[in-house]
């Protein structure tokens, strides 16, 4: 019985757009069809994204999936579903020592980010831990934070198609250096552990006003989270989640400033990865 374990993600952190990912403690799990599956798991069909990165990356059959991450949430759902499906390709096809290596966490990476048409979620969901990524090159950067991760998940969802509709096709050069800025200080932050910059390096200027407007809850979210003493908060991908960072003594406090009408998964980064077995049957 062959099944992998896939980390969720936040996209963006802010400024990072379609660069910086963080992989969560929560989790996409798949496996080949032929396979024991979960009671709780389902078939997935040839249009499932796990179905159709497995199919991309060469593999043969049919997956079964359980779905812990919430679709159309902002959680990388998608990503964590296609790095899945390429990974499973790979040990069906290599074997599973194999696809528990970098080299095909890397391969995942590539098919995953081709198929999104952006790389952060599918690099955060291949290598774990933070990444940042450009073009097919994906790094996992060394973190010296000992922190939580709070995502407060709305009922509504959104399209990261349709809101990138929205966003300008192009940016003032005074923007651009501001992003760039932070982005950088966000995770020169993360590897020294300077909790004191990751408010300011989560601010943005180039896509959270414009898709905030659409989910006002979320922005006072976000609000909430940072006066109730989260480190920085922000639009965790396209949205509708909020994430926060958060010391763990704290957790609790900002948990309870937060509004409701949304749930609250208190998390941490992942900083295995993807997670690759196979048990006889």
């Amino acid at each position: 019985m062959i099944r992998v374990t896939v980390p969720a993600s936040t996209a963006n952190l802010g400024a990072g757009f379609d660069t910086l990912g963080l992989a969560l403690t929560l989790h996409f799990e798949a496996g080949l069809a032929d396979s024991q599956q979960p009671n709780n798991a389902r078939v997935c069909d040839q249009h499932h994204p796990a179905s159709v990165a497995f199919a991309r990356a060469g593999g043969n059959g049919g997956l079964w999936s359980h779905e812990r991450i919430p679709m159309g949430r902002g959680l990388g759902f998608s990503g964590a579903a296609r790095v899945a499906g390429a990974l499973l390709a790979i040990a069906q096809r290599d074997g599973v020592v194999a696809a528990n290596s970098l080299d095909a966490r890397l391969a995942a990476f590539h098919v995953a980010a081709e198929l999104e048409g952006h790389p952060d979620n599918a690099a955060a969901s291949a290598l774990g831990g933070l990444t940042v990524a450009a073009g097919q090159r994906a790094i996992r950067v060394p973190v010296a934070v000992q922190a939580d991760v709070l995502v407060w998940v709305p009922e509504n969802t959104t399209s990261t198609k349709e809101s990138r509709t929205k966003l300008s096709p192009t940016v003032s050069l005074d923007d651009a250096v501001f992003n760039i800025s932070r982005s950088s200080l966000f995770v020169a932050a993360m590897v020294t552990g300077d909790f004191g910059a990751l408010g300011e390096a989560a601010h943005d200027r180039l896509h959270q006003d414009v898709r905030l407007a659409m989910v006002p809850d979320t922005k006072r979210a976000m609000r909430a989270a940072v006066d109730a003493g989260a480190y920085a908060s922000w639009l965790s991908g396209s949205g509708p989640t909020m994430a926060c960072i958060v010391d763990p003594l704290r957790a609790r406090d900002v948990m309870s400033a937060l509004p409701s009408g949304g749930v609250i998964h208190r998390l941490h980064i992942d900083m295995n990865g993807p997670v690759m077995s196979e048990r006889a049957r």
